[in-house]
């Protein structure tokens, strides 16, 4: 197995041109289980670690880029009172030592539908920035990244750059379900994020169909009955409609973790407990503020 290291993004692409089979590593903190457990043996290894450009982050046009390097530990800490929902995702990956390691652009690279990260990054409409040397920069709407059981869309000489948000204009929350309080593979996952200017919801499931998945359905039905100017309380029946309508959304299966059908009924509490608290939270709020 051949270990490539470029010192710089133009050197990175270069390698990942000639070597397109290389696997990229950016933290490693799922590559190097693969590999110790004997999972995937890739014939090359492309360390980005060294790659400045990938751990910076900015804020241009209105939005966040956000590079696919930085560790979950600076996410928390940098980025949490813009991308409350992501950080919260963030705080729940492994161990200390794996969130000072570990990358939201690794698990975008992994594409594993328990990623913890991929839900909230559908909430919040992010976007994939990926490039390769030969074609520059291409950006990927989050809900075309994801293509099957890690699976993403990057094609073979492609590596990815960074994502871009918008910054929270209203409450995100995140939960998570696992067979232990933590250090754990979610069992299902749950995002949402209000987007009150736009009075409009985004969702995202986890580990409860072969890929990350928006509840469509779901975020179109509470959109349009949310008290969006009168900020009245949430309605039983309205929470109760929500959680139904993302439990259908999901395509689980049955596993070690839980069984199908487990899957769904979490999820459906977990879609209730965050909009509740969401919606707690913007009723909280002075108006006009989140436009601020």
């Amino acid at each position: 197995m051949d270990f490539l290291r470029p010192m710089t993004w133009a050197d990175a692409l270069a390698v990942k041109a000639e070597r397109p089979e290389a696997l990229p590593v950016q933290g490693g903190t799922d590559v190097m289980v693969e590999i110790n457990f004997d999972v995937h043996r890739p014939g090359a290894l492309l360390d980005l670690n060294r790659v400045r450009e990938l751990a910076e982050w900015e804020q241009a046009d209105g939005r966040l880029r956000v590079g696919a390097g930085v560790p979950y530990t600076r996410l928390i800490a940098e980025l949490g009172d813009r991308l409350p929902g992501l950080a919260q995702a963030s705080r729940t990956v492994g161990s200390p030592q794996i969130r000072n390691r570990g990358t939201v652009g690794g698990n975008l690279g992994a594409a594993s539908p328990a990623g913890d990260t991929h839900p909230a990054l559908l909430a919040g409409d992010a976007v994939i920035e990926v490039e390769s040397a030969a074609r520059g920069v291409r950006m990927i709407p989050v809900t075309d990244f994801y293509l099957g059981v890690k699976r993403n869309a990057l094609e073979p000489d492609e590596l990815i750059r960074a994502f871009w948000s918008a910054p929270a204009a209203g409450p995100q929350y995140f939960s998570k379900i696992g067979t232990r309080n933590a250090m754990v593979i979610a069992v299902c996952s749950f995002a949402l994020a209000l987007h009150p200017a736009e009075r409009r919801v985004g969702t995202g499931v986890g580990s409860a169909a072969p890929t990350p998945r928006r509840a469509t359905a779901a975020e179109e039905f509470l959109s349009g009955e949310l008290d969006w100017d009168g900020r009245g309380p949430l309605a039983v029946s309205l929470s109760k409609r929500f959680g139904e309508l993302v439990k259908e959304a999901a395509a689980p299966i049955d596993d070690v973790r839980g069984t199908a059908d487990y899957r769904r009924h979490a999820l459906s509490v977990m879609a209730r407990r965050t909009l509740t608290w969401a919606w707690n939270d913007y009723r909280a709020r002075i108006p006009g503020e989140e436009a601020s």
